[in-house]
Parts: C-alpha cells; sequence; structure tokens
C-alpha cells in the first residue's frame, strides 16, 4: 500500500482531527495533530498558543489515495472552517489558527489551488478564501495528550466549527 500524507491547518486541531476521522475513519486513514509553519524547532503548545513560534495547530493525515484522493481531503478541509477570516476560527483567535494547507508534492499544490478556485466559485462568492498554500516544511507532534483529544475527552472543549458539507 503506497500513502501519501495531507497536512491542514483548520482552527483547533482537536476539531479539525475528530471531523477528519468521523468521516474518513473507514476510508483508512491515520492523524496526529501537530505544529507547522513556524521558526521555533520542537515548540511546545504554550509558546505555539503565545503566537511567538509562528507555527499553527494542524492535522497531519496519512492517507491511501486509492481510497480517498488528496482533492476529496481539500474539499472536506474547506467545509470542516470558515476559510475566509484571518487567523481566527469561532473565538480563538491568532496566527496559530489561521487557514492553511501545506502541500508536499508540487501535484498537492495544483491540486489544492484547484480545488481552492473551485470552492471559491460554487461556494463562496463575495467572500475571498485567505487559506495559505504553501510548502510542508516540518511537522512537529504535538504532546500526547493532545492526540485524538476529543474521542478521549468527549465532554471535553468542543472547539469551533463551521462544518456544512457542500
Amino acid at each position: 500500500m503506497s500513502t501519501e500524507k495531507a497536512t491542514f491547518a483548520a482552527g483547533c486541531f482537536w476539531g479539525v482531527e475528530h471531523i477528519f476521522l468521523k468521516y474518513f475513519k473507514q476510508d483508512g486513514i491515520k492523524t496526529k495533530v501537530g505544529y507547522i509553519g513556524g521558526d521555533t524547532p520542537n515548540p511546545g503548545y504554550k509558546e505555539v498558543c503565545s503566537g511567538k513560534s509562528n507555527h499553527a495547530e494542524a492535522l497531519e493525515i496519512t492517507f491511501d489515495p486509492k481510497k480517498v484522493s488528496y482533492a476529496t481531503l481539500v474539499d472536506f478541509f474547506y467545509s470542516t472552517h470558515d476559510p475566509t477570516t484571518v487567523n481566527a476560527q469561532g473565538p480563538d483567535r491568532g496566527s496559530q489558527y489561521r487557514s492553511a494547507i501545506f502541500y508536499h508534492s508540487p501535484e498537492q499544490k495544483s491540486i489544492a489551488e484547484k480545488v481552492t478556485a473551485e470552492v471559491q466559485e460554487k461556494h463562496l462568492k463575495g467572500k475571498k478564501i485567505v487559506t495559505e498554500i504553501v510548502p510542508a516544511g516540518v511537522f512537529y507532534d504535538a504532546e500526547a495528550y493532545h492526540q485524538n483529544y476529543l474521542n478521549d475527552n468527549p465532554s471535553g472543549y468542543q472547539c469551533p466549527t463551521h462544518f456544512k458539507r457542500w
């Protein structure tokens, strides 16, 4: 089985992971939450939350492209949050909550740009998508207690989501 990685930032990583697992677990995806896109090596949660590291809270997905396409994951990513707000999702504010697609290949970049244009045209006319589409750098795993957090803590903080399947 050949797998690929997809990395998305869409606000609080607990909610992003939870909703992707809910809809794609049957496709065999594997997830982990962490930090990407910043300046500090090996950042911790407190440092990321402070905004000083410039990292985004993100979800890294390992998937089999024969079971689910990268384009499907990108389209779904857009439906899980508001990609028209800069550095904010619901009550969460700061660059760590930005909307971003971290691509792992030129093909992923092309697909992300194509799907972004389609979502803009079909679903968000009159509102500009501000999602960054940038190369994936080093992904730092978040602390163990963050992994699959909402599954392990079902009555815990409910991350804001703007889930709206097209």
